[in-house]
């Protein structure tokens, strides 16, 4: 069975954002039995783990003999077997790769910009001076996700891992009214987010995270 690293617990602002629910979401969307192993710090740090995840990050996957890391790859590794995800036809298959590489590296690295910014530095001068241009930049990416979707329901033909990937990367912007204000950007991961596979994914990791606080507060209480 595969097995997936998760954190057993984060703070409020980062629930239902970490990088573990974009394969969660895949593997339900493909219909694929999983296990999950929920890691501490001490975990992150361990030799062990290092070796499986370089960087300490989540998520990693282990898939019998394969063992992979980075959410992009993972979701590529089980879109491989999943026709919901990447189409079978090469053509469409292509695209849905493209998108999901743009969702990483066109759209994601300003949105994440500005979430450090918002997150983390909210209180220096430098993120004050920087924001309105990370700002300005996101909108213009955004501006053009909205136009090339116009009144597509997604970005290509029907819903794949690029969609997945895109609207993942949109939900790291729901401490601000951007994509709120751009209603067709809205909509669409809108109806991405109502997808049962995604409502399941995001139930999960959220369930672990409240399990975790559980046990802390009885311990605490003991």
């Amino acid at each position: 069975m595969i097995t997936l690293t998760a954190l057993a617990w984060v703070p409020p602002f980062a629930q239902g954002l970490v990088r573990d629910l974009r394969v969660r979401w895949a593997l339900e969307e493909a219909g694929v039995p999983y296990g999950v192993r929920l890691l501490d710090a001490a975990d992150q740090s361990s030799a062990e783990y290092r070796r499986l995840q370089p960087f300490g990050q989540v998520p990693a996957l282990c898939d019998g003999d394969i063992e992979l890391f980075e959410s992009g790859a993972i979701v590529l590794h089980i879109g491989a077997r999943s026709e919901v995800l990447l189409p079978t036809d090469p053509d469409q298959r292509t695209r849905a790769v493209t998108w999901l590489l743009a969702a990483l590296n066109t759209v994601e690295v300003p949105v994440q910009q500005l979430a450090a910014i918002d997150l983390f530095h909210a209180t220096k001068e430098w993120s004050r001076q920087r924001r309105p241009e990370v700002e300005a930049s996101v909108r213009n990416r955004l501006a053009d996700l909205e136009a090339w979707l116009g009144d597509r329901d997604y970005l290509e033909q029907r819903f794949t891992a690029g969609d997945l990937m895109m609207t993942s990367v949109l939900r790291i912007l729901r401490h601000t009214d951007i994509v709120a204000r751009m209603p067709t950007l809205a909509a669409y991961q809108a109806r991405c987010e109502a997808r049962p596979a995604f409502q399941k994914a995001l139930a999960d990791q959220m369930a672990a995270f409240a399990a975790t606080e559980a046990e802390r507060e009885q311990r605490g209480a003991a």
